[in-house]
């Protein structure tokens, strides 16, 4: 790989966004362009989990364990952008992460077809199967993180702007004008 390319006052990027978001498409092309290491969550968890051993119906340490470790990623390393549902939220307090949320929303609110459309056409999936990991795989995590990290708030979500420094529309900008507005937010200059 290149010589990644430095930014003043950024260490590592954390990026997060709900399922079909396109908060995937986002970190590759941060990536290409910064010459950093992408960190998908799930490619992160699977490695996790082949170290540590998984067992059907996981328990709360394994994820807490998880994302501590996604937080010492953030914090000890450098040149890495990181990819999952909770890495802003994992890298709250950390110096020197740019937190970016993603989002595909209008005046009206989140635009889950849009996002289920998504899934079916990157994965080549059913309707069916991506409105379930939309719906039912959102609602999964919700109720096991809420617990962990939010005391039972029920009203508690990962995508809290406070949370992050950027948020980026992915409803209303395509994936070009997504990182040309990251890319000027974090001080990018070619």
């Amino acid at each position: 790989m290149e010589n990644p390319i430095l930014l003043p006052t950024i260490r590592n990027i954390a990026i997060s966004g709900r399922i079909g978001s396109g908060s995937s498409t986002l970190a590759k092309r941060l990536a290409n362009v910064l010459h950093w290491k992408l960190l998908n969550g799930g490619d992160l968890f699977r490695q996790f989990t082949k170290d540590h051993g998984f067992a059907e119906g996981r328990s709360d340490q394994f994820d807490l364990d998880y994302e501590a470790r996604v937080a010492k990623i953030l914090h000890d390393e450098e040149h890495h952008i990181i990819e999952s549902h909770l890495a802003g939220f994992d890298a709250q307090g950390i110096d020197g992460v740019f937190k970016i949320l993603v989002v595909c929303e209008d005046e009206d609110g989140d635009k889950t077809d849009i996002r289920i459309d998504r899934l079916v056409n990157r994965d080549q999936t059913t309707v069916e199967s991506a409105k379930h990991e939309v719906f039912e795989r959102e609602r999964q995590n919700l109720e096991k993180w809420r617990r962990l990290y939010a005391k039972g708030d029920n009203d508690w979500v990962y995508w809290k702007r406070e949370y992050f420094d950027f948020v980026i529309n992915t409803y209303s900008h395509n994936p070009e004008q997504s990182l040309a507005l990251v890319l000027e937010k974090m001080g990018y200059k070619e």
